[in-house]
């Protein structure tokens, strides 16, 4: 089945290969507050909102870019790993993709109502940063589970 919208297989284990480091570094950061490295330099920000400081707009900021490094890698390597092409890709595994897709969007939306009712403060900027990855990361999980079932059931 051609497939328009996949990328190329071979894509498949540079999704891995970026996401699982990215994931662990960045659970460090997030749960922790533990940098592994520390990269700091001039960035061009459209809006710094500092905290403690005047915010800004258009302007260059020094800034800590692990946990962006970190983010692009983990979205790159997540978008990877989940819409690459199998090695046999047919209308099962689209359909299996589907639901996936379906799945991961309810429960994530799920996570989100429940989060805007029960949590607040630094815990709700927290849970937003997780939530801009548990599509992907619900999606993954679904869909290789079931690839696993049904593989093994064949088998």
């Amino acid at each position: 089945m051609k497939t328009r919208y996949l990328f190329p297989n071979r894509f498949k284990m540079i999704g891995w290969i970026l996401l699982i480091p990215s994931t662990i570094v960045g659970l460090l950061i997030m749960l922790f507050d533990y940098y592994v490295f520390n990269l700091e330099g001039t960035v061009f920000a459209v809006y710094d909102g500092g905290i403690l400081e005047k915010s800004r707009a258009f302007a260059f900021v020094e800034n800590n870019i692990v946990d962006e490094l970190v983010a692009i890698l983990g979205i790159v390597g997540g978008l990877l790993a989940a819409f690459s092409e199998e090695k046999d890709e047919d209308e099962y595994i689209a359909k299996i993709r589907l639901e996936s897709l379906l799945w991961a969007t309810y429960i994530n939306y799920g996570f989100l109502l429940f989060s805007v009712i029960f949590i607040y403060g630094w815990g709700f900027y927290q849970v937003m940063l997780f939530n801009m990855f548990t599509v992907l990361f619900i999606f993954l999980v679904r869909f290789n589970f079931i690839l696993y079932k049904t593989a093994r059931a064949v088998a």
